[in-house]
């Protein structure tokens, strides 16, 4: 039994259940032995990769795409943020390609990380960049200017809620724990109908529906921002682009997947994002929406091919294959091609290719 499994039981005798989110939140996050505050888990040594691990290309083309994002909205003293960057990889592409394409000045950096281990990890990797760095730990305390945001795997972490259909209605589903082990209850909290998406009458009972009020709360704070000071969101997730039913919270330890209640605080626990609500949100408090593009799409539309082709033209052998292999399983639908979707918020209606329009 991990020493996070012995903590909750102990708040779980003493308060009853938890909710999904709340085990969800202290898995990931608990102080002292929450899995993103003890471990690097990037990487084919950690637990899962990343698109900026399995190529530069990924990071080059968000780069490209951040330039013309600037150019085309005309902020030209526009912060360069990253939220939850890893072991900081995507960012040192990013700077990489801009010290070479964006006239060798680089735009101040923000890196928002909740974890102290991995901003050690982070700093270490991008310190060599002569651009001014700062790292925070919440979107609250984002610098008083227009902001250029990227979001990779970001939003799949944070606590969703889920809730079960019944005959007595959508209860939310809790933690409890047995002699042996944690297993799912159910409370008499009911979801509000509102929120749900239309249909939910017609589901079948047991169907789960999951609502993220913590992911919701940190888009509006973002959007709070870029309606002060301007400026753009780039979110990269896997996730779908409609409202819809389903559990797709899942664990993931040593690159496979495990039971959620496997050995607390030390799998990754994530759940697919509904970017539909995500734009909803976004446009409500302010902002412009993108369409939710698939990530295949929307790298091959920013110029991932050509990319491709110009550092296959520079090499040969086994490197060909390699980056032939990573373009693959990045643009893809077997792969993460069509499961990651991208989504776009910004402060002004401005046409950012290849997302083609704006709501």
């Amino acid at each position: 039994m991990t020493p996070l499994a012995i903590k909750l039981r102990r708040q779980i005798a003493l308060t009853g259940p938890i909710s999904v989110a709340d085990y969800m939140a202290r898995c990931l996050y608990d102080p002292e032995h929450g899995y993103y505050t003890t471990r690097d888990p990037f990487g084919a040594a950690g637990d899962f990769v990343t698109a900026p691990e399995i190529s530069q290309m990924f990071g080059e083309i968000l780069a490209a795409w951040w330039l013309e994002a600037r150019t085309a909205m005309q902020l030209p003293d526009l912060v360069l943020a990253e939220a939850g960057p890893g072991r900081g990889t995507l960012m040192n592409d990013m700077l990489r390609t801009m010290t070479k394409v964006g006239g060798g000045i680089l735009p101040d950096v923000v890196m928002i990380e909740t974890s102290a281990r991995l901003a050690g990890i982070q700093k270490s990797v991008i310190d060599r960049f002569p651009a001014r760095q700062v790292w925070i730990d919440s979107f609250e305390m984002l610098p008083p200017r227009p902001v250029g945001l990227v979001a990779n795997e970001l939003l799949d972490a944070i606590p969703v809620r889920q809730f079960v259909k019944t005959k007595a209605g959508w209860l939310e589903r809790m933690v409890t724990a047995r002699a042996d082990a944690f297993e799912f209850t159910l409370s008499a909290t009911q979801l509000d109908p509102a929120i749900l998406p239309p249909g939910h009458d017609s589901e079948p009972d047991r169907q789960v529906f999951e609502y993220a009020p913590a992911r919701l709360a940190m888009i509006e704070t973002i959007c709070r921002h870029l309606n002060t000071h301007g400026g753009f969101a780039l979110f990269i997730d896997y996730g779908h682009a409609g409202p819809g039913f389903g559990d797709t919270l899942q664990a993931v330890r040593n690159h496979q997947m495990v039971s959620i209640f496997d050995r607390p605080g030390e799998a990754d626990i994530t759940s697919h994002v509904d970017f539909d609500s995500i734009a909803r949100i976004a446009v409500q408090n302010g902002q412009h929406a993108s369409n939710v593009m698939e990530q295949g799409a929307f790298l091959l539309g920013a110029g991932i091919g050509e990319r491709a082709e110009q550092l296959t033209a520079l090499t040969s052998g086994q490197r060909v294959t390699d980056i032939e292999t990573a373009l693959h399983r990045l643009v893809s639908s077997e792969k993460m091609g069509r499961i990651f979707k991208v989504l776009a918020i910004s402060s002004k209606s401005t046409h950012l290719l290849p997302l083609k329009f704006w709501h």
